[in-house]
């Protein structure tokens, strides 16, 4: 049954199940069951009250991953207010534009980011080291808040503009949390780490809310480290793993890989970005179930879900769009397109958040009825399984033909030696565009360009086939691990 305040859930294992786990933080010596875990956010949502919180009221955080967080944004959910979780890793100008955007009542903050947080104004500044004295003692009535009451304002990174903050309702939260459980069958057995940035969708929404509905068990870890990460799938028995591509290449680099006790993972997820084939079977030889999934900040987070029958056979695939969400690829009139053509992705169902925090335009550009416009290009098979082709935004056009960059990205990975590449589209007088290439070697390997070219030219059509190949020591990457492709178009503009 849909529970659609996420409050309700703490409450309802708190009573059947009180002393099941719910948070481990082993960086804050802290383990809490669900009756602590409830009493907690009962207390502080009384406390929040107390200090005149209320339905609509902002609560930003600025904070690494942390119970503190959790336990806020649960006592959001109990009073009708938003949490705002801020990127730690913006600038102050950054993060003054957000909180001149949506304007919360107060910004709470660890130690570790004080002095991010001292220059930032017109916000009361709260560190989480005085949160004990914010907590209540009087229980709170129950009250029933408005399913599409936002919980979260997640602002987005920026790559096409000014950020844009979203809103997350209830409603959203527990559609996809119920979406995310029967797709990927989690349990009250479950365990995961959450190591991604809370600030994230994914650090939220992929594994953290869907488990705690579940009455699973969430690892803290205050950001993603290999080493932590790889140690805690065997000392906590975690039973599913998320990351995004960057990530799980960082884990399958580390030295500690080999050794890493992973018997208990009944499977790993990977999303937020194409992740290359190569990298996948790395994790397969280990004997690992991993397969990708689909999603975005607007949408739910987790959208497509390839399951663990096709992991090997269709490898690459997304698969099929979640329980409760529907999906259709559309060209550039909205009408739907045939098997194995390309198209954007469009998206219906409960999971679909309630727009952009005052932005009316863009809130009405995303949408197409009660179909939510990706931006991402996909094609289908004649099996019904979904393939991400590329960004919408990225497609670049070269002699007439439509070149999509994931595609010769993927080409160029599976390269020996190539550890990631990027492509842009960019000038040229006789084919309008042409290709661009960033590529990143490993240790101990230098780009032969003449003898890419010459591998590329054996599986891409001419067309597709990269002008130009530049050797970086790194892919500049987001917060979120993608990359950002509007620096490397300023890299190769200043010929860079």
């Amino acid at each position: 049954m849909l529970r659609p305040n996420p409050a309700d859930w703490l409450a309802y294992h708190a009573q059947v199940r009180p002393a099941a786990p719910a948070l481990l933080a082993p960086a804050e010596l802290l383990r809490w069951s669900y009756a602590e875990f409830h009493q907690r956010v009962e207390r502080l949502a009384a406390g929040l009250c107390a200090a005149g919180v209320t339905t609509g009221d902002r609560l930003a955080v600025l904070a690494e991953n942390r119970s503190d967080t959790l336990t806020l944004l649960f006592a959001c959910a109990r009073l009708g207010a938003m949490l705002m979780p801020l990127n730690w890793r913006l600038t102050v100008p950054e993060l003054q534009f957000q909180l001149d955007d949506a304007r919360p009542r107060y910004l709470f903050h660890d130690a570790t980011h004080a002095a991010l947080a001292a220059p930032l104004s017109g916000v009361l500044r709260v560190a989480l080291t005085e949160l004990d004295s914010w907590l209540g003692q009087a229980r709170l009535p129950t009250t029933d808040i408005n399913p599409e009451t936002p919980l979260l304002l997640l602002y987005t990174s920026g790559t096409t503009g000014q950020p844009k903050g979203a809103l997350l309702s209830q409603r959203m939260l527990a559609a996809n949390a119920d979406n995310t459980a029967l797709s990927w069958d989690l349990s009250a057995a479950d365990r995961s780490t959450a190591h991604a940035p809370f600030f994230h969708t994914g650090g939220l929404n992929v594994l953290t809310l869907p488990l705690l509905q579940r009455g699973g068990l969430v690892v803290v870890l205050p950001r993603f480290d290999p080493a932590a990460v790889l140690a805690a799938v065997g000392q906590w028995q975690l039973t599913v793993l998320f990351a995004v591509p960057t990530m799980f290449q960082l884990l399958a680099d580390h030295p500690d890989f080999a050794g890493a006790d992973l018997r208990s993972l009944r499977f790993c997820m990977s999303g937020g970005a194409p992740c290359p084939l190569p990298l996948m079977a790395r994790w397969a030889e280990r004997g690992l179930t991993f397969k990708q999934g689909y999603g975005l900040t607007e949408a739910g987070v987790n959208c497509l879900t390839l399951p663990e029958d096709y992991a090997v056979s269709h490898r690459g695939s997304v698969g099929f769009p979640n329980w409760g969400t529907q999906a259709r690829i559309v060209d550039e009139h909205g009408q739907e397109v045939g098997p194995e053509q390309v198209g954007e992705l469009w998206l219906a169902g409960p999971t679909l958040c309630s727009g952009y925090w005052q932005r009316p335009d863009a809130s009405a550009a995303l949408f197409a009825g009660p179909w939510l416009q990706t931006g991402d290009l996909f094609r289908r098979d004649a099996d019904g399984f979904h393939y991400v082709v590329d960004r919408k935004k990225d497609l670049y056009i070269s002699g007439g033909e439509n070149v999509y960059p994931a595609e010769v990205e993927a080409a160029i990975q599976r390269q020996p030696g190539v550890v990631a590449a990027a492509v842009i589209g960019i000038p040229d007088p006789r084919w309008g565009e042409v290709g661009c290439a960033f590529v990143q070697m490993a240790a101990g390997h230098t780009l032969d360009v003449v003898a890419l070219q010459a591998a590329l030219s054996h599986c891409l059509a001419r067309f597709k086939c990269p002008r130009e190949l530049r050797q970086l020591d790194a892919l500049p990457l987001n917060s979120s691990g993608k990359v950002q492709k509007a620096e490397l178009r300023r890299r190769w503009a200043a010929g860079e």
